[in-house]
């Protein structure tokens, strides 16, 4: 559970540092790391919303980072 839970982090960290080089300069880090592969592209995305989705539920069911401080 604690390994998923911070897959799903890790994933949705790179997610938003990919959204913020893409917001400020206009470059699509995504894009270069999947090398224009659309269908690539696409699963990246759809994984980091079936994580986001996952996190959420997480968050209110089990509670994965009570024990984090």
């Amino acid at each position: 559970m604690k390994m998923t839970s911070y897959t799903c982090l890790l994933n949705l960290i790179v997610l938003g540092i990919c959204a913020a080089v893409y917001a400020f300069t206009g470059f699509d880090l995504i894009k270069f790391m999947t090398l224009g592969n659309v269908i690539l592209y696409r699963s990246f995305l759809g994984i980091c919303g079936v994580s986001a989705l996952y996190m959420i539920y997480a968050i209110f069911i089990f509670k994965p980072f009570k024990g984090l401080k």
